[in-house]
Parts: C-alpha cells; sequence; structure tokens
C-alpha cells in the first residue's frame, strides 16, 4: 500500500495537511525544512516535531524519497543512477555531473518520452508517464552528493513542457526559501519546442531555457525531430525574441552536428540568420551512435571548424564534453528501455 509522500508538496499544501490534522500552521515550515534542507529520510527523525505530529503525518503519509537501485560511475566521474517511478512500476536514469568548480545534476521528468526525436534513445522507448515534481526532485534530494550540487538542467528522460505543471511545481520548490533556496538562475530547463505551454513557461520562471535546434531549416528539422510539423521552430524563436534574456536569465540552444546532414556553411548562414537579434548561446553537441538510425557524428575537425565559423557570424559557441559515453549517461543515451 503506497501512502502519499509529503516530498514534492509546497509550503502551502503542507499547511493544509496541518490544518486539517489540527496541527499549528507553524509545523509545515519545520517541515520544509526537514524536507528539502536537511540530511533526513524519516517522518520519524523530524525531531522539533511533536510526537503527535509525527505518529499523525506517519499514520496517513510517508516521507516520499526513493533511493536509487543501481549506480554506475564513469571513467571521467559522472555518475548515472537509476531511480524507480510510477509507484514501481517504471525507472527513469539520472546524470550527476562533477566539473571543477559545480556539480550538475541532469534530471529527467518523464518516464520515456513522446516526442520520437530520431536522434535520441529515450524516445525510441516509448512513454510511460509524467514523473511527479516529488519524482522530479528525488533525484537531486536521494543522491549522496546533493548538498553538493550546484547546477540542475532538465535534460534528461521526456519533455518538460509535456509535464510542465509538475515542472514548475518542482521549481517552485527548487527557488523557494523554505525549498532548496535555490537561484532560479542555476537551472535550465530544455525543451524540443512545444509552443503553448513554452510559452506559460517563459511567463512564469525565471529558470533559463535550452532549445533543441539541430537544424535551422524546418523540413530538415521535421526529419529529425517530428515536433516541427506542429511547432515550426521559427515560431518559437518568434515568441522567445519577446521575452527579455539580457539578465541572468538565459537562453541557449542544442545541436547535435551530423555528419554531412546539418554541418555545412549553408548551416551556418541559416542559424545565423535564424538567430538574429537574440543573445544567446549555441552549444554544439557530439552525437553518440544509437541503434536504429543511420546518422554519423561529424568529425573532430569539422565540428571545431563549425564552432569557428558560427563565432565569426557572432552566435556565441562553444562545444559541450562528453561526459559519462562510457556508461551511456552521455546526450541522448538515457534509457531503461532494458529494464523490466
Amino acid at each position: 500500500m503506497f501512502k502519499e509522500a509529503l516530498f514534492g508538496k509546497t509550503l502551502e499544501e503542507l499547511q493544509n495537511i496541518c490544518q486539517a490534522m489540527g496541527l499549528p500552521k507553524f509545523t509545515a515550515r519545520q517541515i520544509t525544512d526537514w524536507l528539502y534542507k536537511k540530511p533526513v529520510f524519516s517522518i520519524n527523525e523530524m525531531s522539533n516535531l511533536s510526537k503527535k505530529a509525527r505518529e499523525l503525518l506517519d499514520k496517513n503519509y510517508c516521507f516520499g524519497t526513493t533511493k536509487a537501485v543501481e549506480v554506475k560511475e564513469s571513467i571521467d566521474g559522472t555518475k548515472k543512477y537509476l531511480f524507480p517511478v510510477l509507484k514501481g512500476n517504471y525507472f527513469i536514469e539520472t546524470a550527476m555531473i562533477p566539473e571543477k568548480n559545480r556539480n550538475t545534476v541532469c534530471i529527467s521528468s518523464q518516464a520515456g518520452c513522446k516526442m520520437n526525436c530520431l536522434f535520441c534513445m529515450t524516445g525510441k522507448q516509448g512513454f510511460q508517464g509524467n514523473l511527479t515534481a516529488g519524482e522530479i526532485l528525488n533525484q537531486l534530494r536521494s543522491l549522496p552528493e546533493w548538498e553538493k550540487i550546484s547546477n540542475i538542467v532538465y535534460m534528461g528522460m521526456g519533455e518538460p513542457m509535456d509535464n510542465l505543471t509538475e515542472v514548475l511545481k518542482s521549481i517552485n520548490i527548487l527557488t523557494s526559501d523554505w525549498g532548496f533556496a535555490m537561484s532560479p538562475h542555476r537551472i535550465t530547463v530544455s525543451s524540443s519546442g512545444i509552443l503553448p505551454p513554452l510559452i506559460h513557461f517563459l511567463d512564469e520562471s525565471l529558470a533559463s531555457l535550452a532549445i533543441s535546434l539541430h537544424s535551422p531549416f524546418s523540413e530538415e528539422r521535421a526529419g529529425l525531430m517530428p515536433i516541427e510539423k506542429t511547432y515550426p521552430i521559427e515560431k518559437v524563436i518568434e515568441e522567445i525574441k519577446k521575452r527579455d534574456f539580457h539578465g541572468q536569465r538565459r537562453v541557449s540552444f542544442e545541436y547535435i552536428v551530423f555528419h554531412n546532414l546539418n554541418d555545412s556553411p549553408k548551416h551556418v548562414k541559416g542559424i545565423a540568420q535564424l538567430l538574429k537579434g537574440l543573445k544567446c548561446r549555441m552549444n554544439l553537441i557530439r552525437f553518440h551512435a544509437i541503434p536504429g538510425t543511420k546518422l554519423n557524428g561529424t568529425d573532430e575537425k569539422a565540428l571545431q571548424t563549425f564552432k569557428d565559423q558560427l563565432n565569426e557570424t557572432g552566435v556565441f559557441t562553444t562545444v559541450r564534453a562528453s561526459r559519462g559515453q562510457d556508461i551511456e549517461a552521455a546526450c541522448g543515451l538515457l534509457s531503461t528501455m532494458k529494464q523490466k
């Protein structure tokens, strides 16, 4: 029998729970401290709550965090965690990427994905379900390194805009003073460009945005990303240009570079034209081969040339380091298709 989880609830939701149980309103603030700030994992460990309060809570609720059932570590220090979700019926993968000056966790927002992008393993396993805010945040809180994490990217399994209500709730908990108290500028949410929820995200959140681009040309992009047929990239960028990205909030574009497909001077010109007037960053990504596709990554020399040509047009461009490839934790490789 699954008890409802306290973890993943907002301060307001916890205040309503306390009120319904006849507990003082301030108890909700005490609970958020235990959920989001202290290294405990059970209601019984909430030592500043009265015994009565703990008994009432324990009768109806569980703490709500879930430990990883598997962890793999790459030779570069990247770790990939496997978490059960959706009442234990499915799994998701989470990557923790340590760097010299920061530690980033790449979290999933769905089990599987509906987008079916040609280059992504997650989409090939189909869609199993949306994660709750608690299941999203558990990927941070249940890491052994959770108190050392400085940055969060919603770039794991799934399309965050397809589960926007729970994604926004999780960001609220991450950034609130009663929650994890993180700066929204240390949080980046990735999207393939689902316009109605993307517009809502831009209006409701201060977190940074990363758009999967992969081609500046609509027909070519549609061959890689079916979402282009419904929400063309030109319309997506038109909406982004209406917002102010000149402060700490940033917009970036993700671009996997494929050999003889999207790495030509014509593409450089197309990207420069598409992004003209927008202060942004372009992240070039090496393609990591997956089964069932004939796509090939461009060679290193062509990749660097492509980067240099983009920078010459004024589009600030870098090449993202490939991390965790040996444990299938790099971009596009997350999948739990093998898990029962």
